[in-house]
């Protein structure tokens, strides 16, 4: 059979992007099939005429893209058939399956009944101007004010008119690169980050450059070689309960970072989803570099999942277009939902389930030190996740199949590294309504962890 090859004929500057986008289109159609090797590095560059290098180039923008893998000494493979929104999670679990995939916050039916009564109360003193306006300055200034009072609690002062409201965090990290990066602009984050992070930067024409992490996360010394070798425009750091490895930076080495931002000039997008959940929280980033720092935060993780609501606190220069491209994009927050989450935040309900929230998490937490205890991993009391790190003998996808298979949904790490490369662990949950599923779930990890490794077992 005559495998696929690109064409030099058709390439266009830059190459290697152009050779990227050829052999994604390759993959889209079904020339590429998953598992078949891409061509060595050395060959495909004699037989287009280009450099190793620019092949290289090529190769890692497919791998970022979730398209390829490829390990040292194995070569390159296809991946995926096109798909580019790769997501840590199975969208859609049968029953029997306890999902310990997707971070959500502990919900029973005190969070239902409170939004029973948050939606019976909004039906009987409907604000007119929630449904009848099209204006956001006639509908967002109460919500905005009372943002500022909470965000002051996070640590992050501001005023009103530098608050964009939007339908969760993920909506404000959109804006937000969009605003202070654009097309063509590069910059960092850690090398285990957000999932939407990799595939957002490619969708926006923006590249991506990784930092090393410890088990602080981000490392300052490392961003600054970063920036200071290459043209970054912004960097994104989750300080509080990262997103998978549930680190938590101190305050110094916080600070060290706003300053290596401002020495060389780059702009900060601080991504606080799970900072509200936090007893004793350090400052924000935002405060030792307000002049640059982008601090989004929101209800969804530290409430309720269906509060899709998140506050973009911007510096002042910031704060006009990030407010235009919200406006062109999305026009405004859903005004139904910012009445419920202002109300709350108002009448105190926001600090009353985020207090009961933390008690629900230490339980689970408690758990997971009985259940775990001897394994490898990383978490914190107040976190809705921990990141276990696998025994170099078991392979990080047959891990996840075999759990599977035994009932219990866990995330591979793949989606989360920059790389698009496995990192031998997984990202784990907790945040289940029954503590007995729970115990379950994780005794069913902690016996596959001791067991000999099964590489026969086909991804589910």
């Amino acid at each position: 059979m005559t495998i696929w090859r690109p064409r030099a004929d058709i390439l266009r500057r830059p190459v290697y992007v152009s050779l990227a986008d050829q052999i994604a289109s390759a993959i889209d159609d079904g020339k590429l099939v998953q598992g078949v090797k891409l061509p060595a590095h050395r060959d495909l560059a004699y037989d287009l005429k280009i450099s190793i290098q620019t092949v290289s180039k090529a190769y890692e923008i497919l791998a970022r893209r979730g398209l390829v893998t490829g390990e040292t000494g194995r070569g390159t493979y296809v991946k995926s058939n096109g798909d580019t929104t790769q997501m840590p999670y199975i969208a859609d679990r049968p029953l029997g399956i306890v999902d310990l995939s997707i971070v959500t916050p502990v919900c029973t039916n005190l969070q239902l009944e409170k939004t029973k009564e948050a939606l019976a109360d909004l039906s009987a003193n409907l604000n007119p101007s929630s449904v009848l306006s099209f204006r956001p300055n006639a509908v967002m200034p109460r919500h905005q004010e009372a943002s500022v009072r909470w965000l002051a609690e996070l640590g992050v002062d501001t005023a009103p008119e530098n608050v964009i409201i939007t339908n969760g965090a993920s909506a404000g990290i959109t804006t937000a690169l969009m605003s202070v990066a654009g097309s063509g602009a590069v910059v960092a984050a850690e090398e285990i980050c957000y999932h939407v992070i990799r595939p957002l930067c490619d969708y926006l024409g923006i590249r991506v450059r990784a930092i090393s992490a410890d088990k602080e996360g981000m490392v300052a010394d490392h961003l600054r070689d970063v920036c200071s070798r290459e043209q970054v425009r912004t960097v994104l750091v989750q300080p509080n309960i990262s997103n998978p490895t549930a680190c938590l930076m101190s305050g110094p080495r916080r600070q060290k970072i706003a300053e290596v931002a401002s020495q060389l000039d780059v702009a900060i997008i601080e991504i606080d989803v799970f900072g509200p959940l936090l007893r004793n929280r350090p400052l924000p980033i935002a405060a030792y570099a307000p002049e640059r720092t982008i601090y989004i935060t929101g209800l969804t993780k530290a409430v309720l999942p269906g509060l899709r609501i998140a506050y973009i606190a911007a510096p002042a220069q910031y704060a006009p277009p990030i407010a235009n491209r919200h406006l062109m994009a999305n026009w405004m927050a859903t005004p139904l939902v910012a009445e419920i989450a202002t109300t709350w935040l108002e009448d105190d309900t926001v600090q009353a389930m985020i207090e009961w929230q933390r008690d629900a998490i230490n339980a689970r937490q408690q758990v997971v030190k009985e259940v775990l205890d001897g394994a490898s991993y990383q978490t914190h009391p107040e976190a809705l996740h921990l990141w276990l790190t696998l025994p170099a003998d078991h392979d990080e996808l047959a891990f996840v199949s075999h759990a599977r298979l035994r009932g219990v949904a866990l995330a591979p790490s793949s989606p989360f590294t920059l790389n698009g490369h496995s990192a031998g662990a997984v990202r784990v949950a907790v945040g289940v309504q029954d503590l007995q599923d729970l115990r379950s779930a994780l005794g069913t990890i902690s016996s596959l962890l001791r067991a000999k490794p099964d590489r026969n077992i086909l991804p589910v």
